[in-house]
């Protein structure tokens, strides 16, 4: 190794006094530091800066929606389609969306499924998630937390990684976790598409609080054509509505108010979950969990209804149910005196639903719910649970966070569970809870308190 011309001149003009010799030296030995720190350091740096990253970006995106930086659009992620009924496949998609933020990936968009099946995979009817939600205002409201891309999005150049999903009893969230952050690193992070590979995606495991799940719902916009068939029969019940109270003085909200809806003819919607279907489920439910809370017959949702607090007469009451499960014709007869309960085909608008396959059906009747100015629903269904978080969000943008007591806009009630004088207990959701398990699998643990 040369040494530094001032040691060479040292040399060349006969100076060896003790004072350059040492001069001499430390210059040796510091070059001899910067090679090794030059040649070694680097990497070693390079690799502490590297998990350092990787731990911070798994922080940041998993537990809360604090962070909203860019999402990289040239990394993608793949998922199965997504199954079951609307509002599965709703919680499912968000999952995936929260997924694919964990991962820093575009998440490429979903099929859905059309038909319910629950076992018979392979006649599951798919559908374009564009079909039923609109695509760019999705990402518009997402912008910086959520992103969609299209399969055309996609260069090919690195292929496709796949991750199997784990499910089972042995598979737990840390173990699930722990795979989220091995799929953020090197090879996996490498690839331009991660795919996704497992059954029923809605039963991943859950890292996430409500406020994640509900800021994706918040984006999920229905598509015109079905919007405008929800404008339709929500039309058609307000019209009902108007007829029997024509002669009933004054028009009233159907539980007081703060006076929002007293230009428009309020109604009641009851998500009545009494099909066969639902009635095996919950009694499974009830003998697995020890709850008796869960089912709910034709009788008992009646008689709670009827005792809503502050329901105002006559008042139009709109049946959701699922008319195809349905084995009782005579969900109409048997309500109190001045509540006249309409489902589809009384009201005339089952052409509607008929044009549409199971899931834009259950989209119509989600949106009619949600617009009602009373709900009433089931907490263990999921249906129910995720238009009582629509609602209680539109209660907490009004600067309501609390309703025990009062009467607000929007309220909601769970017919299962006993509440005041007798009817159902009112509902909010807790804004603050920390996964969504009480959303996805229903609780009887429901109250007034949204935050």
């Amino acid at each position: 190794m040369d040494l530094p011309f001032s040691c060479k001149s040292s040399r060349v003009f006969g100076l060896h006094s003790k004072v350059s010799s040492l001069v001499c030296k430390c210059l040796v030995l510091v070059v001899v530091a910067l090679f090794i720190r030059t040649a070694w350091l680097p990497s070693f740096f390079g690799f502490v800066g590297i998990e350092q990253k990787s731990i911070e970006i798994i922080q940041s995106r998993s537990l809360s929606t604090d962070s909203d930086s860019g999402i990289r659009r040239d990394k993608f992620l793949e998922v199965p389609q997504i199954v079951w009924g609307l509002n599965n496949q709703k919680i499912a998609f968000a999952r995936a969306c929260l997924t694919a933020r964990v991962l820093n990936r575009t998440l490429l968009m979903p099929s859905l499924s059309a038909s319910l099946f629950y076992k018979e995979i392979d006649q599951l009817q798919p559908i374009s998630f564009d079909k039923v939600f609109q695509f760019e205002r999705f990402n518009s409201l997402c912008s910086g937390f959520v992103q969609l891309g299209r399969y055309s999005d996609v260069s090919n150049r690195t292929g496709v990684f796949e991750v199997q999903k784990g499910s089972g009893r042995r598979w737990t969230v840390e173990r699930d976790m722990e795979q989220l952050k091995q799929s953020t690193e090197e090879p996996t992070d490498g690839y331009e598409v991660v795919r996704i590979v497992g059954k029923n995606p809605f039963l991943w495991h859950d890292h996430w609080p409500v406020k994640d799940y509900a800021r994706v719902f918040d984006c999920l916009v229905l598509v015109e054509e079905i919007a405008n068939e929800a404008d339709k029969v929500v039309s058609k019940i307000r019209e009902v509505g108007r007829g029997i109270r024509t002669n009933a003085g004054p028009l009233h909200n159907a539980v007081e108010s703060d006076g929002s809806s007293t230009q428009q003819v309020p109604y009641v919607a009851v998500h009545m979950r009494i099909e066969i279907d639902w009635m095996i489920h919950c009694k499974k439910l009830e003998q697995r969990s020890n709850i008796s809370q869960i089912c709910s017959s034709k009788e008992e949702i009646m008689e709670r209804v009827g005792n809503l607090v502050g329901l105002k007469t006559p008042t139009v009451l709109y049946l959701a149910v699922a008319d195809s499960l349905l084995k009782d014709s005579s969900i109409l007869s048997g309500w109190n005196e001045g509540l006249l309960p309409v489902e589809k085909t009384k009201l005339g608008v089952d052409g509607i639903y008929k044009k549409y396959p199971y899931l834009i059906q259950s989209a119509i009747d989600y949106e009619v719910c949600l617009r009602a100015d009373v709900f009433v629903g089931n907490s263990f269904s999921t249906f129910s649970s995720l238009i009582a978080l629509e609602r209680t969000q539109k209660m907490i943008k009004m600067g309501v966070k609390n309703a025990c007591g009062t009467n607000t806009s929007w309220p909601s009630y769970a017919y299962n569970i006993l509440g005041d004088s007798n009817g159902p207990q009112k509902w909010m959701t807790n804004m603050l809870d920390s996964s969504l398990k009480a959303i996805s699998y229903g609780s009887n643990a429901i109250s007034c308190l949204g935050l």
